[in-house]
């Protein structure tokens, strides 16, 4: 894994990107500053953000992956996805309110999310191995929020930013993955009462699954795991769609019921 910033350029960036983050407000993709950056340094930044909010006493909740579709991939010029983790305070309630002055420019996905009952460790995982190791599956809408100026930015720069993650609102019903269909499981995302997004659950990596595994072998280079009981947001089934304040969501998972959340 080859790097580039000194531990000192990596705190320093990090404490650039999370202050843009916790005031919201937007910078330009940090790359245009270290051109040389590459995905172990970007890594290096996201992990020392997460440092930063647990010396704040702030505790991790999950993890989420990114870019999961592979038309999306083919459209950023990547053969993987990444990943980023959630914080504490990046939990609102199912049917509660997102404050929109808190974030820069938010948008949303339908996702559905994993939590283990087993620890998976790469390299080397599979979805068998994740599928043994699932204790049950929830529908989840994922609230992104770039800190980049008008959400442009390349991979480097996406990672380093904990991957726009900044807010999660789950609920709706559990299930056991062997009483659903994964691949084919439905979601309509309405706003307002229009809907604006559908998509099923076969446009995470052909199978959300395989999500997981893809997380597990690349913590593996870090020689970290995913452990058991972990909560985890595997990508976008739908496209990310803009939300305004006044808007009210409603997204319909196929046997997994709703989620709504008001934006403030």
């Amino acid at each position: 894994m080859t790097r580039t910033l000194t531990p000192e350029q990596i705190k320093t960036l990090a404490e650039h990107v999370e202050n843009a983050e916790l005031q919201a407000h937007d910078i330009t993709k940090i790359t245009a500053d270290y051109p040389a950056m590459t995905f172990a340094d970007a890594y290096d930044v996201q992990w020392e953000i997460r440092r930063r909010k647990e010396a704040r006493g702030h505790k991790v909740v999950g993890l989420k992956m990114g870019l999961t579709s592979w038309a999306k991939m083919a459209q950023m010029g990547v053969e993987t996805p990444i990943y980023g983790f959630l914080a504490d305070y990046f939990s609102v309630p199912e049917g509660g309110d997102v404050v929109v002055d808190e974030l820069i420019h938010p948008k949303i996905e339908a996702e559905i999310a994993f939590v283990t009952k087993a620890p998976l460790k790469g390299p080397g995982i599979h979805i068998g191995d994740v599928m043994r190791a699932t204790d049950f599956i929830l529908p989840v809408v994922e609230v992104i929020d770039s800190r980049y100026r008008d959400f442009k930015f390349d991979l480097t720069s996406v990672i380093a930013d904990n991957c726009s993650s900044s807010r999660f609102i789950t609920g709706g019903c559990m299930a056991r993955l062997e009483d659903v269909d994964v691949k084919t499981l439905g979601v309509v995302m309405e706003i307002n009462g229009e809907v604006v997004a559908t998509g099923a659950g076969a446009a995470v990596l052909g199978h959300p699954a395989a999500s997981v595994a893809m997380l597990a072998n690349m913590l593996g280079e870090r020689g970290e795991e995913i452990p058991a009981g972990t909560f985890i947001m595997t990508g976008g089934i739908t496209a990310a769609v803009t939300v305004n304040k006044g808007d009210a969501i409603n997204i319909r998972y196929q046997g997994l019921g709703s989620i709504s959340a008001r934006f403030v």
